[in-house]
């Protein structure tokens, strides 16, 4: 059992590791965690805001321990979008390619074949957070003397404590938004309908609902993944977030489950 896990997992990373695709997301939640960490200081005085949605984010602010990640939680959505995209894609495409009923040939048991999969994805998530966390933390540190933020607080007990706290947050968040972009790929069946359909949500029709009628984003999934990512808003508390999330998180793992073991693997 252990040991067919292992093959399925490391069969799953070969893909995952693939240049085009590491090194792809690699750069894409680089770019994210540097353009969120330098406009968080750059902005620090425009009167327009430096922080999501115009929000003031203050020098007193950064200052205090869990400043070397306030802009860390800050790009946990973009991340999770990310993983979401990568995830959907990569677990359609073996659909659309036909390359599942091949693997299924080599291993029948669907239930360990799909473990397998997810214990690989969740292993790229880590890799996410942590070279997102690094970089964003690090230009928050390069950019907080030219801006006069004290960086004193930072990385004391309290300040590595919030920094362990939000990278188990954003893990959590990543990995979440992740499972719902391979739930899609098993229930659409092909990369572009996945991915098209869970950003066009998370980004358009959350924002509208959300911009309508504030209180439904005490609801919506992706504002949970969200919050969890930010460790709990003014409006949402982390605990109903994580609660809420998990939920909507395990009725798509039982809808995939039902779907990759029942339905013909073909697209």
């Amino acid at each position: 059992m252990i040991g067919s896990l292992t093959r399925i997992f490391f069969a799953e990373w070969r893909k995952l590791r693939r240049p085009t695709l590491l090194l792809g997301t690699i750069g894409a939640v680089a770019f994210f965690s540097v353009l969120v960490s330098s406009l968080l200081f750059l902005l620090i005085d425009s009167p327009q805001g430096n922080g999501d949605r115009g929000v003031r984010i203050t020098r007193e602010m950064l200052a205090l321990p869990s400043g070397s990640t306030q802009a860390f939680t800050s790009i946990g959505n973009l991340l999770g979008i990310i993983a979401l995209c990568v995830f959907a894609a990569q677990t359609a495409q073996e659909y659309s390619l036909g390359t599942l009923r091949n693997l299924l040939v080599r291993q029948p048991g669907r239930i360990r074949l799909l473990i397998g999969k997810l214990a690989s994805m969740k292993a790229f998530a880590v890799i996410m957070t942590l070279v997102g966390a690094v970089i964003s933390i690090g230009v928050s540190y390069v950019l907080a003397g030219s801006k006069d933020v004290s960086t004193t607080l930072w990385f004391n007990s309290d300040g590595r404590l919030e920094i362990a706290q939000t990278l188990l947050n954003v893990f959590i968040s990543i990995l979440g938004f992740g499972i719902i972009g391979m739930v899609l790929g098993i229930i659409f069946r092909s990369p572009i309908t996945s991915i098209s359909l869970g950003v066009l949500w998370l980004l358009i029709v959350e924002n509208i609902v959300g911009a309508v009628k504030a209180s439904t984003l005490e609801w919506l999934p992706g504002s949970q993944l969200a919050t969890v990512a930010a460790g709990g808003t003014d409006t949402i508390s982390y605990t109903h977030a994580l609660s809420l999330s998990g939920i909507y998180v395990g009725v798509a793992l039982v809808i995939a489950t039902v779907l990759f073991t029942k339905r013909d693997v073909a697209n």
